[in-house]
Formats: structure tokens, C-alpha cells, sequence
């Protein structure tokens, strides 16, 4: 994800998040660490042809991931498309050299919970009221140790539908779409060289 991309991911934010989404400065904030040799963030996007279909987002603290957010269109839910974006959340923290992952999801989104669930996350504690103004409970799932867990994402995330998928972790800017298996816009920033929420997850 880039500073271009915001608009297109606004747009989606207010769509699928309309009583909790992210400022656009919420955004930048992060983006701003997503660079760099010091980058403590990794964000990327999904697209199909000229439309943002999806994005992600991993914060890591101390060798501990959190999955800040997961996204993906409406059109999109049933495709494999959360489980890609996951599977390059995992891809990033193993580079980051994570312990583990944490997340929050809310506790009424069950199709989110199984699609971490099929990922190896692991329930570990309720956050209550966590999402806001709604007053939702949040539901806190762990996945121990990703560098191992990585190695069966790719086959993981078929079981989505059926639907093949690959490993994404791609080049920043790489031309591409969601509807293959690969996500645009990559920025690593546990690989400085490459430069730097449906599923529902705000962390």
C-alpha cells in the first residue's frame, strides 16, 4: 500500500466499516512507518484491473504481529481473497522474525473466525466493547510461532472455496489482480529493498 492508494482505500474502508473505519490519518500514520530500515508496519493491496479489491495490514512490536486490518470487497468475499492477504500478513511477520501474531475480530463475525481458525490462530480472550460506537466484543486469537505456521498457509488458503492460491509475497508496485493469485502494491518493509480489513479485523 502507498500514499496513491488511500482514496481507493477509504472508499472501501467506509463501505465495509461504516461505524468504525479508519481516518484517512490513521492511515498515514501508519503508512509512515511502513518504510525504511526501521519500518514496523507492512501494508499491501489487492486489485482487480482498476479497482482496489482488497488490503492488509501487520504492526510489529517486540517480535509480535498484529494484524491491524483485513479487507476485502463485498464481491470478493468466497474468493480466497482474505486468505491471499493473510498468507502475505504471515509471509511479512515471518520476515519481521515474529514470535507470533495477534488479532482482534468481532465476536459476531463468525466467517472471519474460521478463516483464522483454518490459519492456526487460536482463541485467547474477549476485549469487550473493543469495537465502538456499536460496543461490540472483540474476540483475541493468537497464532504461536509463524515462521512454522507459514509453511501451510499456502494450503491453508486453499481451502477457501476451493480455490488455488499462491504464496503473495510480491515486489512493491507489482502489477497485478485479484483475481489471481497475487496482491498489488506489496511494500515489505522487513526487506528494505522492495521499499515501502468481508474479513473484518481492526486492530
Amino acid at each position: 500500500m502507498r500514499w496513491w492508494d488511500l482514496e481507493r482505500v477509504m472508499e472501501l474502508e467506509e463501505e465495509l466499516f461504516p461505524e468504525d473505519a479508519w481516518s484517512r490519518g490513521m492511515f498515514w500514520s501508519e503508512l509512515a512507518h511502513a518504510r525504511g530500515r526501521d519500518a514496523t508496519r507492512h501494508y499491501v493491496v489487492a486489485e482487480d484491473g482498476p479497482r482496489l479489491a482488497g488490503y492488509a495490514g501487520l504492526a510489529v512490536v517486540d517480535r509480535t504481529g498484529d494484524v491491524q486490518t483485513i479487507a476485502a470487497a463485498r464481491d470478493h468475499w468466497g474468493t480466497g481473497l482474505g486468505a491471499r492477504l493473510l498468507t502475505d500478513l504471515l509471509t511479512a511477520a515471518t520476515a519481521f522474525e515474529c514470535r507470533e501474531v495477534l488479532l482482534e475480530v468481532r465476536v459476531d463475525n463468525a466467517r472471519a473466525q474460521r478463516l483464522y481458525e483454518r490459519f492456526g490462530f487460536e482463541p485467547i480472550g474477549i476485549r469487550k466493547g473493543y469495537y465502538q460506537p456499536g460496543n461490540v466484543d472483540a474476540l483475541v486469537m493468537r497464532l504461536a510461532d509463524p515462521a512454522t505456521a507459514s509453511a501451510a498457509t499456502a494450503s491453508a488458503a486453499t481451502i477457501a472455496n476451493g480455490e488455488p492460491t499462491a504464496n503473495t509475497a510480491n515486489t512493491a508496485n507489482t502489477a497485478s489482480t485479484a483475481n489471481t493469485a497475487s496482491t498489488a502494491h506489496t511494500a515489505n518493509p522487513a526487506n528494505p529493498a522492495t521499499s515501502v480489513q468481508g474479513t473484518e479485523t481492526h486492530g
